[in-house]
């Protein structure tokens, strides 16, 4: 075990002055700390503000012109028509492409997911 060398309290020491000093006005500490969380939030304010109002112009009210114009282009869905359309994408050699393979089973596992009669420990 290490012995640690004693030395006689030093009054004059500067850390004992710094923590006096600050035992008798605490503010010194503190103070500078709060001042640098409050600069900082009127800082960030601005980048806020640019985020809410990035985030306003994605939701913004259509007008009536503007609605019209998107109501002209639409066209009508079908059920039926959307369905032969999807499937004439895939072709048949695309959906003849994979094979079924059974994934093994661990060993010990019953047929149909029931339980193993004599589990293993």
């Amino acid at each position: 075990m290490a012995v640690f060398p004693s030395r006689p309290y030093n009054p004059n020491a500067p850390s004992n002055r710094i923590n006096s000093i600050l035992r008798k006005y605490p503010l010194l500490f503190g103070g500078p700390f709060i001042g640098i969380i409050v600069i900082a939030s009127f800082g960030l304010s601005s980048f806020t503000q640019t985020r809410y109002d990035l985030e306003k112009q994605k939701t913004s009210v259509m007008s009536m012109e503007e609605e019209k114009r998107l109501e002209a282009k639409r066209r009508p869905v079908d059920k039926r028509e959307e369905y032969f359309r999807l499937s004439a994408e895939t072709t048949a050699k695309e959906a003849d492409d994979w094979d079924v393979v059974r994934v093994p089973r661990p060993s010990g596992t019953a047929e149909w997911g029931l339980p193993p009669s004599n589990p293993r420990r």
